[in-house]
């Protein structure tokens, strides 16, 4: 009897849910195009589909019949040129063409297909749209053969099929473990509601509110996305490769800028000698003399800031607010930061908070809620500024910010973007609540690091530079992310190489991590080996409250000191080919760092590789993780592959186990790559670049673009750049390199090309613009000289060019 009245019950509840669920129901009436978009009535709803170009379009449905208006946060891009679009009807369908897709869209019930123009079936609505109470929802087919990469900096997994997941800006609720870490399953610092199918589309969900997303799970022939309010709005973006799903995405949401080429350099962050509950030990000294020190070990740097001790707490809002007021133990703020500057680093900051506070002296936060330039919480006035409103912005600027850019400070880390609307990490603070507040908790983030970059920007005509730890689709513009407060244990270490990955197939490029971890004195071979990562990600940062040793390098052993030096001063020599990644980058969308699957998007073997990337389009890097680890299994990709720091050929299409000794981090080079270097200085631009070292790897036809302006202003957007091309191709009975000289409306300083030429035998002859080269004895001979010398042992013809970058080089090599 129980049982059928469970079942009964069931039963009962099911239908009802079912009946609350509004379909889009049946096309009735109202076909028709305006410009690129074309109108359909149905039953129970009001659909858009508007082409952006031939192969994006915007999906929009309204059970109301009013449309929202155009927001500016996540989307920059809403005006389109025409699109030509065939239009035809039948008794059951219509059918949208493009030159790039064909749209089906079945009457009864409203259901929309794709297609590619080869006839290729993309996806297709299962369920469909749907509306139920106040959550809208998608229902689409699954296919056996397809895999989903994206929804942001997550550090669960990477191939999200048959994977439930919410996005909402956050790190997870309460501290399930006894070490003080958040759950890894639950982090969302930078969530973004948008995918890559390996069926050769995307699809980016329109909504700020948070986000459902079964992609499998439950039902195994579909997969479904749901809204918790808000209007159900998604644009279809067909590839059909990753790189051109991202590059258009990232036309819809824009792109990351370019940094100052210093912000490639390394970032130290300091507690200045005094972390939370140690504040009383904090000194501006204390910053000069870690400045001081990182210079006469000779370890290069180039970006410093202060986080939260350098102020007071203020009264009313505890640790979490900014009260701008100097902490009565530094002395001279502005003598700090000449002295810093003194030293040759580029940029100084400052960490803060959102929220308002009252200091000793400066009372912002009174005078601020009393020009209703604070978010109201219910009947209180509220703290957190209103970044939405451009007159709290400037009143937030030039009443606070300006307190410390007058003096030197040239940037902001700007923390605790999730307390919106949501509990803050250090206090009970949650901030404004409300109907309206799950709809702006996650473009909160996207405007509080918008405000300082552009007035900064603005202010210093450098180019912005904003570091922040929490986004949503369009943090990208402002300019990177960091990974978060994650501790210095082995088991959070490869979920931050995960959330790398997954924050740079989802459209963010500049990302960076707490090297060593955050939280807790770090093992020193954890040390040693996040370093390794840390000095090979997009950005590098050194930062931790471990009090006293603060990750600084000098506290973690001699060994731990070398290797920091030996991969900081790697990722120095790198910044030609960092620079112009990090420019192609900012054209096309693709992410400095790159989970395999972006460049290899049909190898199934790489979908769940979560400790391997891409850097830029030929190193990949293969970090440690496992402690004690002697040896590591690497994937290589289908080519020829080489041991970047041995010279060591392999053939792809393999598993490969590596030796990794402590001090070694697996880096392997692809065939057909070029990668170029320059001399380690200790800070970016200390003396001029005279020579360009240029290792290129033959495999059929090499290519690269040098990229290079002035570093530092936004001339480059106005076209003020210059762009070198180089060339290798393999020839009958040789190879030939080409070099062209700059072309552009910059002129570069002058460079002499020195190129590592990556073959297994000895040449016979080497020309050069049709001259032969002399064949030196030794390496050394080429410091001063043009010639070229192969090192039979490295396997590398050594190769100095008697042509700079003033004229165009052409090398033959027999």
């Amino acid at each position: 009897m129980n049982r059928r009245l469970l079942l009964i019950v069931f039963c009962v509840v099911n239908a009802f849910v079912v009946a609350a669920q509004q379909p889009a129901g049946n096309y009735q009436s109202g076909f028709k195009r305006e410009d690129n978009r074309f109108y359909f009535t149905n039953t129970n709803s009001k659909v858009i589909i508007e082409f952006c170009t031939p192969s994006v379009f915007r999906v929009r449905s309204s059970w109301n019949g009013t449309f929202e208006g155009n927001e500016p946060w996540m989307v920059v891009q809403y005006k389109f040129s025409p699109v030509s679009v065939t239009a035809q009807q039948t008794g059951t369908q219509f059918v949208l063409t493009t030159t790039a897709l064909q749209i089906k869209v079945n009457k009864k019930p409203f259901r929309i297909e794709v297609y590619n123009s080869k006839g290729a079936l993309l996806s297709a609505d299962n369920q469909g749209m749907y509306k139920n109470g106040d959550t809208v929802a998608c229902v689409k087919k699954l296919t056996a053969d397809e895999h989903f990469f994206g929804f942001g900096e997550r550090m669960d997994f990477l191939d999200r099929r048959q994977k439930k997941l919410t996005l909402n800006v956050g790190r997870g609720k309460g501290l399930p473990h006894i070490i003080g870490a958040y759950n890894v399953l639950e982090a969302n610092y930078c969530p973004i509601p948008f995918f890559m199918s390996t069926k050769g589309y995307g699809i980016f969900f329109h909504n700020s509110f948070p986000t459902r997303w079964d992609m499998g799970a439950s039902q195994p022939n579909s997969y479904s996305f749901a809204a918790d309010g808000g209007e159900l709005d998604y644009y279809f973006i067909d590839g059909p490769l990753f790189s051109s799903i991202l590059e258009q995405y990232t036309s819809l949401t824009g792109r990351s800028p370019l940094l100052p080429q210093f912000a490639l350099g390394l970032h130290v962050g300091t507690y200045s000698g005094g972390t939370w509950g140690y504040e009383q030990l904090t000194s501006d000294e204390y910053v000069i003399q870690l400045a001081k020190k990182l210079r006469e070990m000779g370890i290069p740097a180039d970006l410093l800031w202060l986080d939260s001790t350098w102020r007071i707490f203020g009264k009313t809002g505890g640790k979490g607010a900014t009260s701008f007021e100097w902490r009565e133990t530094f002395k001279d703020p502005a003598a700090m930061f000449d002295s810093l500057y003194a030293l040759h680093y580029s940029m100084v900051g400052l960490h803060l908070r959102p929220r308002f506070d009252n200091g000793n002296r400066i009372k912002l936060l009174d005078t601020a809620q009393q020009l209703k330039y604070t978010y109201p919480e219910g009947n209180y006035a509220g703290e957190f500024v209103n970044f939405f409103d451009s007159n709290a912005v400037n009143f937030w600027w030039q009443h606070g910010v300006m307190r410390v850019a007058s003096i030197g400070a040239k940037f902001l880390k700007t923390d605790e973007g999730s307390a919106f609307g949501a509990l803050a990490n250090e206090s009970e603070k949650t901030g404004p609540q409300g109907n309206n507040i799950p709809s702006l908790h996650n473009l909160f983030p996207i405007a509080y690091a918008k405000a300082p970059y552009e007035k900064f920007q603005q202010y210093s005509n450098l180019r912005g530079l904003n570091h922040t730890r929490e986004g949503y689709a369009g943090i990208q513009r402002y300019p990177f992310i960091f990974a978060g407060d994650w501790p210095s244990e082995w088991q959070y270490f490869p979920a931050v190489i995960t959330a790398g990955l997954n924050i740079g197939v989802s459209g963010v490029g500049y990302w960076t991590h707490c090297m060593g971890g955050f939280e807790h004195i770090a093992d020193p071979e954890l040390y040693i080996r996040w370093v390794q990562f840390g000095m090979l990600s997009p950005l590098a940062m050194v930062f931790g409250m471990d009090h006293p040793g603060y990750k600084e390098p000098w506290n973690y052993g001699v060994d731990a000191l070398r290797n920091f030096k030996k991969y900081d001063s790697l990722r120095y020599a790198l910044l030609p080919y960092l620079y112009s990644n990090a420019y192609t980058q900012y054209k096309t969308g693709m992410p400095l760092m790159r989970a395999l699957v972006l460049q290899y998007q049909n190898d199934e073997n790489v979908y769940n590789i979560t400790d391997q990337y891409m850097l830029g389009p030929a190193m990949m890097v293969c970090p440690v993780t496992t402690k004690g680890a002697q040896t590591r299994t690497v994937y290589l990709p289908r080519g020829n592959w080489y041991n970047y720091f041995t010279g060591e050929e392999f053939t792809g299409g393999c598993y490969l186990n590596v030796l990794t000794p402590p001090d070694t981090l697996p880096v392997f080079v692809k065939d057909g790559s070029i990668i170029a270097t320059q001399p380690v200085m200790k800070y970016v631009g200390e003396k001029p670049v005279d020579v360009i070292t240029l290792d290129v790897y033959p495999g059929g036809y090499a290519a690269f673009e040098l990229y290079e302006d002035d570093g530092k202003t936004l001339a480059y957007q106005k076209g003020e750049y210059a762009v070198t091309k180089m060339i290798c191709a393999d020839l009958d009975n040789g190879y030939s390199i080409e070099i062209d000289k700059p072309a552009g409306a910059f002129i570069p300083p002058a460079h002499n090309w020195l190129i590592k030429f990556h073959v297994n035998h000895r040449p016979s002859v080497i020309a050069e613009n049709n001259k032969p080269l002399p064949n030196v004895s030794s390496e050394s001979a080429l410091n001063n000289a043009a010639g070229w010398f192969y090192d039979a042992a490295k396997k590398v013809v050594y190769i100095r060019a008697a042509t700079g970058n003033s004229d165009n080089v052409r090398i033959k090599v027999d």
